[in-house]
């Protein structure tokens, strides 16, 4: 039987390597992409690889020659999803990425959420199929239930470390401090200015009370926003990790297995509020870079095996049932929650 064959566009990045990994793992064929002939030479390990530039759009349809699914791994993605994406709609064949930029997200549901030759087309465009971006939605989407909508949804993330990779940090400065807020069922732009709202929040094991900084700019705002009908998005991060960011480390995070994981811990924790009542749910696991690729490899597999729910640029809580999708990925904890009055 023939394996079907993945593009992986900036192949020779940290998540790629997981991304390429997970993809092997599972029965399919990656191709590996990027403009680096060098790099893609010392991770390509006998895999197929296909030089292609963003600024190319020929060589990104070499690149994508073949593939029935593109996954772009490689940032800036304000540079590098709008020419994937339109090399994956003249392929016909899907589109997903793991970025964490916001401002990049929101653009991409922007120009491509309303097109209706996207959705007829039945492909789909998943942009931030990763830790941040899917994982929030899905635990939304999952703790929302039945409901229609909430007053609230807030989305508590702790680690227990960063570790950034020079693409985050990349992100991070052409963000430059700009923060990305719903509120009054609108999404906004606060400057960097301005500063963040501060508090504390009490996690699930390992983690307990912490200290928080709010209007933590996660594409989980972005993604939540999409389809779910609340009048407000809160967001949070523990302090520890942002210490990560004032003397990062060259190396970026440190692997401690076989796979190349590292030994960070992470928390994400959902709160949906409706009136006087909540719902709680939350994940537990290690290493946010390693774990994007179960994410959007399991997305991808979904897509292919026919198990999306819609098509067109989407979200993963609208793509799938959020309660079976999660309980694919290899948390250590995973609860889903039962609805409880607030006091």
């Amino acid at each position: 039987m023939t394996k079907p064959v993945v593009a992986v566009f900036g192949a020779y990045g940290h998540t790629a390597k997981f991304v390429t990994a997970e993809l092997l793992g599972r029965g399919f064929t990656p191709v590996l992409s990027g403009r680096d002939a060098a790099k893609l030479a010392e991770v390509a390990g006998g895999l197929e690889a296909r030089v292609a530039s963003a600024d190319d759009p020929a060589s990104l349809d070499r690149a994508l020659a073949g593939a029935v699914a593109v996954i772009n791994c490689a940032g800036p993605f304000g540079d590098t999803a709008p020419p994937l994406i339109e090399a994956a709609l003249r392929a016909g064949i899907h589109y997903l990425d793991v970025t964490g930029e916001t401002l990049v997200a929101i653009d991409t549901f922007d120009t491509y959420r309303q097109d209706p030759g996207v959705k007829e087309s039945g492909i789909v465009i998943a942009p931030v199929m990763a830790f941040y971006g899917a994982l929030g939605d899905l635990l939304a989407t999952a703790a929302l239930g039945e409901w229609a909508s909430a007053d609230e949804v807030s989305v508590a993330v702790a680690l227990d470390s960063w570790q950034p990779t020079r693409g985050t940090l990349l992100a991070g400065a052409r963000r430059a401090g700009r923060r990305v807020v719903y509120a009054d069922h609108q999404l906004s732009v606060r400057p960097g200015d301005e500063p963040q709202p501060k508090s504390t929040w009490t996690f699930p094991a390992p983690f307990g009370t912490q200290d928080v900084v709010g209007e933590f700019s996660t594409t989980d705002v972005v993604t939540i926003a999409q389809h779910l009908d609340t009048e407000r998005i809160t967001s949070f991060i523990n302090t520890t990790p942002l210490k990560d960011f004032v003397d990062p480390s060259p190396d970026g995070p440190e692997a401690v297995d076989a796979s190349g994981r590292s030994a960070q811990v992470f928390v994400v924790e959902v709160v949906v509020r409706r009136g006087e009542t909540t719902r709680r749910v939350f994940a537990r696991g290690r290493d946010i870079y390693a774990f994007t690729a179960p994410i959007v490899v399991e997305a991808t597999s979904r897509i292919l095996s026919g198990r999306a729910l819609t098509s067109g640029a989407v979200t993963a809580g609208e793509l799938f049932d959020a309660k079976d999708f999660l309980r694919s990925l290899p948390f250590d904890e995973l609860s889903l929650g039962e609805p409880s009055d607030l006091s």
